[in-house]
């Protein structure tokens, strides 16, 4: 069993990577990808642990792109493996980029709040960000100080594309994304295409313009992928010459506590070595 999308408290997860290390070996997984939004830290203080227990510990990252160039656009996240090859120098110095990008967003996004009736403070989020800030770490505020009632509550009045607080990200397309990780020696993987909201024509048509821009792989095992659904990405990437890969997405039992690393939730996630076999093979 390998889980090839999850999260550390370097994001927006609520494991620390020493913490993920232990769970993954306890669970007896024999990969696991660390897929942290827009940094590598999670993974590097993960390496030496992972080594040192016998986990085959792979180099991921979790990007946002925009579906297209307008600021209205819907997004993609795109997941990025960094298998063969170390991450180059521009990528990297385009992800410090992102993160300034990401530290300006925000305080757009705490100031659109406190405009909309929410008595809180970047300093407030941060204290939950860590060393990387996002809008999961809002609502946690949101909802310990009562403007919510859950995470998912938080998201849908507040921080969700369509809430009156939601501020957009200056994000990079999805074709200029899967350029740069392809440039910069990554394979470059549409994550939860589920997410993107879209009926199955236009999914297939914005995957399609995806590979021609470069992106390699989706994934089809994924926590919020029905069994049926699971085979439907499978057979689409089959059909479309991707790299089929999945993970359960694991942030942890306070942030999302009903997925396991591993199995994803209720046991849907079962992804086999082949597909990490698959990426190595590139």
């Amino acid at each position: 069993m390998i889980d090839l999308h999850s999260h550390t408290s370097e994001s927006d997860g609520s494991l620390t990577p020493k913490e993920l290390i232990d769970l993954a070996v306890r669970t007896g997984l024999e990969a696991l990808a660390i897929t942290d939004h827009d940094t590598f830290s999670g993974y590097e203080k993960a390496l030496p642990l992972a080594q040192a227990a016998g986990l085959d510990l792979v180099h991921g990252i979790e990007l946002n792109s925009r579906v297209n160039s307008s600021p209205a656009a819907r997004y993609a996240h795109i997941l990025a493996y960094f298998v063969s090859h170390a991450p180059g120098a521009e990528f990297v110095s385009w992800l410090s980029e992102t993160r300034r990008e990401r530290a300006d967003r925000n305080e757009k996004l705490a100031a659109s709040l406190r405009a909309n009736g929410v008595d809180i403070t970047l300093a407030d989020v941060e204290k939950k960000g860590r060393s990387l800030t996002g809008r999961p770490h809002f609502a946690r505020v949101l909802v310990e100080k009562g403007y919510a009632k859950s995470l998912e509550d938080a998201f849908q009045r507040y921080l969700g594309e369509e809430a009156p607080s939601y501020v957009h990200r200056d994000s990079l397309t999805t074709a200029e994304t899967v350029a740069l990780v392809r440039a910069g020696g990554g394979i470059p993987v549409v994550a939860h295409p589920i997410r993107l909201g879209m009926d199955r024509a236009a999914e297939r048509a914005f995957l399609e313009d995806a590979k021609a821009a470069g992106l390699m792989g989706l994934e089809v095992y994924h926590s919020e992928h029905s069994p049926a659904l699971q085979q439907y990405y499978l057979a689409l990437a089959q059909e479309l010459h991707l790299l089929p890969t999945g993970g359960s997405d694991y942030h942890g039992p306070s942030v999302k506590p009903d997925i396991e690393l591993g199995s994803g939730r209720n046991g849907n996630v079962s992804v086999p070595l082949s597909f990490l076999t698959g990426l190595r093979a590139f």
